[in-house]
């Protein structure tokens, strides 16, 4: 634990937009620290998938050359709607190539192209392919000492704490491990090596996804010098004759004030777990429905509760005030459970998604987003906001379901713990999981008619480069489309969660975060989830999340050393 009690600015969250604020700002010259409540450090970034949307990147040209600012803007305005900010939209195209050139050149960050589509790609100004990039993997065994400090990847999504890759070659492995020797040895190595790794060092040590963002940045930080202080909880911002100066928090060793020359920065992820705000923002919770997020249990406010009691404004103004993820309550027994996102299963053919009345409601190859929200508007006027995930014994075994792996892995457990539903018939099925028989048996007859065809006439699933993204290409004519055959039966209940919060602390575009009047308060910005996102509570496309953060951590980082060089003064 550091004994300073003087910087040039005070990050105060440790996910991708603090990191990527505090390396910016440090790397101008400003003395920086970062607070981390938790004990360990990456925040909702560790848990994430690791994507950046960052439109026209040098990783994106090369993929797509053909794209265009122009196109972008058509896209974004199209995804924004009412809430299209031009000053910030313009400032996110601007920087969000450079930050990406200016991380890798000067950091450990690396990144790699993905084959993502935007999510919506045949909107006005979408695209097949080249704005979303990813982190590349990493070994953790660079932090050194700090290792253990790195926030593991949420558990639900590993196998034995095994990460994947986010590509769909590496899953594809796993899916035909009893099927072909090219991926039987491709698994039998990875998991030989986990294995070792474990023995070693009591975790995976190759690193993927959100869990290698947040290390490199982690990496990159540390090795500048920036000290990531966890477990010190901030608990508020020091004003003095209107101006942010310092921060109360609480450690290890109990209170401490801190001081800041030249800023005070918020990014302590959102408000996900702040129970009264949701109540208030997400419309399922409001009406007496279940949510749960897989986001760190830490991100209770804390960022939008200091900016208010500072004189900042963070009213809830959209419609969908979160990024919505369709999840399931994993059950671990002694009372725990886990929070399983599902990212995979929906895309498939053979599984489909219905409401409690036995009709699906949206097509269940869209973005979890979309879905999400989809959920939450067909189950308006209803407390409960759930859908089941069901499917046959052959698609079970094939791909699995949420947090049921696919053959030849055993699921007795899930079945005895009441996680995974079995019916000898789709009636059965029905009447065990509480959905009412004859619109199930009536759904899965008249989607099986044009499933039998790849045909999805209700909803149109398997018709964007989107839906057929996450697929099984190798189920022709449509790979997100097949009949629901033989029984027995499967279902897994899920309810909407959230990757995080899109209304947030409202800032310029630099990140200064504003009164009631408009006017910043001085000293005092506001980045990543704990600022309102430019996205206006929509989800254009994979990394939409940190794309924009980083690029406004990048532009908020400079503006603060901008004001130091004019002020001629450094710690």
């Amino acid at each position: 634990m550091s004994h300073r009690t003087e910087y040039d600015l005070i990050v105060i969250g440790s996910g991708a937009a603090g990191l990527a604020t505090a390396i910016t700002a440090k790397k101008r010259g400003l003395d920086v620290v970062v607070l981390e409540k938790e004990s360990v450090f990456g925040g909702t970034t560790a848990l994430s998938g690791g994507v950046l949307w960052i439109p026209m990147s040098p990783h994106g040209r090369r993929q797509n050359p053909a794209d265009t600012l122009d196109a972008v803007r058509t896209y974004m305005m199209q995804e924004t709607g009412s809430f299209y900010e031009e000053a910030a939209v313009q400032a996110f195209l601007e920087n969000g190539p450079e930050m990406v050139a200016f991380f890798e050149r000067e950091t450990e960050m690396k990144f790699v192209p993905t084959l993502y589509p935007d999510y919506h790609p045949d909107a006005p100004g979408g695209v097949d392919v080249g704005r979303s990039i990813l982190a590349a993997p990493y070994d953790i065994r660079g932090l050194g000492k700090d290792m253990q400090r790195l926030k593991p990847p949420l558990k639900t999504i590993t196998f034995i704490g095994m990460m994947f890759n986010s590509s769909n070659a590496d899953l594809k492995h796993f899916f035909r491990a009893t099927k072909s020797l090219t991926s039987f040895f491709y698994v039998a190595r990875r998991l030989a090596t986990h294995m070792k790794e474990l023995m070693l060092y009591r975790r995976g040590i190759n690193v993927t996804s959100g869990n290698a963002l947040a290390a490199r940045l982690a990496k990159s930080a540390l090795d500048l010098g920036v000290p990531i202080l966890t477990g010190t909880a901030a608990k508020e911002i020091l004003m003095a004759g209107g101006k942010a100066v310092g921060v109360r928090a609480e450690g290890e060793g109990g209170e401490l004030r801190l001081r800041a020359r030249h800023g005070v920065v918020l990014a302590c992820g959102g408000f996900p777990h702040d129970v009264k705000r949701i109540a208030m923002a997400y419309p399922h919770v409001a009406r007496g429905g279940e949510h749960l997020s897989p986001t760190p249990a830490g991100n209770t406010g804390d960022g939008v509760a200091m900016a208010e009691a500072a004189g900042g404004n963070a009213d809830i103004r959209y419609r969908d005030s979160a990024a919505w993820m369709p999840v399931s309550r994993v059950p671990y027994g002694n009372g725990e459970f886990g929070v399983f996102p599902h990212l995979l299963d929906r895309y498939k053919p053979g599984i489909i998604g219905v409401l409690r009345n036995g009709r699906r409601f949206t097509n269940e190859s869209n973005s979890y987003h979309d879905v999400g929200a989809a959920m939450i508007r067909a189950c308006e006027g209803q407390q409960e906001t759930a859908m089941w995930l069901v499917c046959d014994k052959a698609a079970l075994a094939k791909y699995g379901l949420g947090f049921v792996k696919p053959a030849p892995m055993p699921f007795g457990k899930l079945l005895r713990n009441g996680y995974l539903i079995e019916g000898r018939t789709l009636a059965d099925l029905a009447r065990q999981a509480g959905i009412e028989p004859a619109g199930l048996e009536e759904t899965v007859r008249e989607y099986n008619v044009g499933a039998a065809r790849g045909e999805d006439p209700a909803f149109g699933r398997g018709r964007s480069a989107f839906n057929r993204y996450l697929a099984d290409p190798e189920n022709k004519p449509n790979p997100c489309v097949a009949p629901l055959g033989k029984g027995p039966f499967y279902a897994v209940k899920v309810v909407v969660g959230d990757l995080g919060t899109f209304d947030g602390i409202r800032t310029s575009v630099a990140g200064e975060v504003l009164k009631r009047d408009g006017t910043p308060i001085a000293g005092l910005y506001a980045v990543g989830n704990d600022r309102a996102s430019i996205m206006g509570g929509n989800y254009p496309g994979a990394g939409i999340t940190h794309g924009p953060n980083m690029t406004f951590g990048f532009i908020t980082g400079n503006h603060i050393a901008n004001i130091a060089d004019q002020a001629g003064a450094r710690a």
